[in-house]
């Protein structure tokens, strides 16, 4: 896709209705894809979706942050911005799957965690910096990639990996470019201007070493051209897997935490 696009056009690509979700990429990268329900504490989170599946023979666990495209869907995915249960069930499924061996992957695409008040009541603090630190520890390999919007908090939850992708059009930051204008100019309207300044593209998060891989897209992404973009991931994945099955639990917790920390 044409460089000459700015920062602000990747923020609107980023969060077209028409792009393809995580539960869209699941489909079409993974052969078989169980989904598993709840937190085993309060409520199940349609904000994330959460199961096992299988690629190449391979039992993986996948965690995915899902939008709506309809009001309807929207409203039952909470525009994709999820509560405390969603991350206490991404949670759990990290740790049955190191129980077990499996592989992480996580796909990236939220405005942000929601910020309600029944959200702050039930922990969403908490289980945000939970998220951080036990992923921070876990001892199989986890691999993120932003495939839209990678919004703050509710982004690093799933992002603390051993490797962190984007697609070309994602963005990934500590907040929206209309939150940080209306901080800094208080003055919403330079969303644009504040995009630019906030360097979230991932060209920009590549050249910081924020992100290992950039995922190439040819033309505006949507589920019915995603296939090119899907084998990528689809042979990236394979790739990744690959090369962390020599390596010991401590070996590969070590590369996470050296990758960090070295930011």
């Amino acid at each position: 896709m044409s460089a000459e696009l700015t920062a602000w056009d990747r923020v609107l690509i980023a969060r077209s209705t028409v792009r393809p979700t995580s539960l869209d990429f699941i489909s079409a990268i993974f052969n078989k894809f169980m989904e598993l329900h709840g937190d085993r504490v309060s409520r199940d989170d349609g904000a994330i979706v959460a199961g096992l599946a299988t690629i190449d023979d391979i039992t993986v666990t996948v965690i995915g942050q899902q939008k709506g495209r309809s009001i309807k869907q929207n409203v039952k995915r909470n525009y994709g911005m999820p509560n405390p249960d969603g991350y206490r069930k991404a949670l759990r499924l990290m740790k049955q799957a190191e129980k077990f061996g499996r592989p992480i992957i996580c796909f990236i695409d939220t405005p942000g965690a929601f910020c309600g008040i029944e959200a702050e009541e039930r922990g969403q603090g908490e289980a945000i910096a939970r998220n951080l630190y036990e992923m921070s520890g876990i001892k199989v390999p986890i691999l993120s990639i932003v495939i839209g919007e990678g919004g703050s908090g509710g982004a690093l939850a799933l992002g603390v990996a051993n490797e962190v992708w984007m697609l070309e059009n994602a963005t990934y930051s500590v907040l929206s470019p209309e939150g940080f204008a209306s901080i800094l100019w208080k003055d919403s309207k330079r969303a644009g201007e504040a995009a630019e300044v906030m360097k979230i593209t991932a060209a920009d998060l590549k050249e910081l070493k924020i992100v290992e891989r950039i995922i190439e897209e040819n033309e505006a992404l949507c589920v019915d051209n995603m296939e090119s973009v899907a084998c990528q991931i689809r042979t990236g994945i394979v790739d990744f897997i690959n090369r962390y099955k020599e390596k010991s639990e401590e070996e590969i917790a070590a590369v996470r935490y050296d990758r960090f920390r070295n930011m």
